[in-house]
């Protein structure tokens, strides 16, 4: 799904120049760890491993880039720092792609999964809501039947907001009243896409930390209850984070 489809050149270039002022901070500690160096040799990589942890960049994840730098500098025999730049955004990305985390341009669904369930999570406030409006939105854009599950049913008004993007969107919108069981939405939603023929169902959850060992066993419910309609559902579990995030996505 792409992502920053959502986005036009306007907002696309607004979020460029928000996200500036932390590339500037990457960049300008990597400038200065390499400052006075003339090649990339091993002072300069433990200097650049620093950098990488220091900007939350993940341990396993550094050591990796680490490693392909180092490599690439041995098979190359003389890298200068002023290269550094280019090689690590190369490096990054080559990274990135055999993990296959290219972005895909199309709002498509497998063929084989009808409805295709995708449930929805995270902590509070990171935009779960709005994100699942704006999925659903997309879906619909791309010829789907769309069907929206408020199983968010403790935030005060967490219903309400998702009925409001199920009008603006055009899709339907299964819920219950507040204090409701989630995993009872859940079911309700189901059983409506299966018998409305539905090619995506998308399942609201109330925000919650990972440490909170009573909401994270009512989300196994949840999963366990969607089974009943639907064998393998969720197919997908859509994880919504902000920026702050950092490490604490684990």
């Amino acid at each position: 799904m792409g992502f920053f489809s959502f986005f036009s050149k306007e907002k696309k270039e607004t979020l460029d120049k928000g996200l500036s002022k932390t590339k500037e901070s990457v960049f300008s500690k990597i400038a200065r760890a390499v400052a006075g160096k003339s090649k990339v040799d091993d002072e300069v990589l433990d200097n650049l491993e620093e950098v990488l942890i220091t900007s939350d960049v993940g341990v396993e994840t550094t050591l990796n880039i680490i490693k392909r730098i180092e490599k690439r500098a041995a098979a190359d025999k003389y890298v200068n720092t002023q290269e550094l730049n280019r090689i690590l955004r190369e490096e990054i990305a080559a990274l990135l792609t055999e993990n296959n985390s290219d972005d895909v341009a199309d709002f498509d669904v497998p063929i084989a999964k009808k409805p295709y369930v995708i449930m929805v999570v995270g902590v509070n406030g990171v935009g779960k809501t709005t994100t699942i409006g704006k999925l659903a939105y997309q879906f619909k854009k791309a010829g789907k039947s769309v069907y929206l599950g408020a199983a968010d049913t403790f935030r005060a008004a967490a219903v309400e907001q998702l009925m409001i993007w199920g009008e603006r969107v055009g899709v339907p919108v299964v819920k219950q009243k507040m204090g409701a069981d989630p995993a009872s939405v859940a079911y309700d939603t189901l059983s409506s896409a299966v018998a409305n023929n539905a090619d995506v169902v998308i399942i609201d959850t109330a925000g919650r930390l990972h440490n909170k060992v009573g909401l994270m066993n009512e989300l196994t419910k949840i999963k366990n209850v969607m089974k009943k309609v639907v064998s393998d559902a969720p197919h997908e579990v859509l994880l919504v984070l902000d920026g702050s995030t950092g490490q604490n996505a684990f």
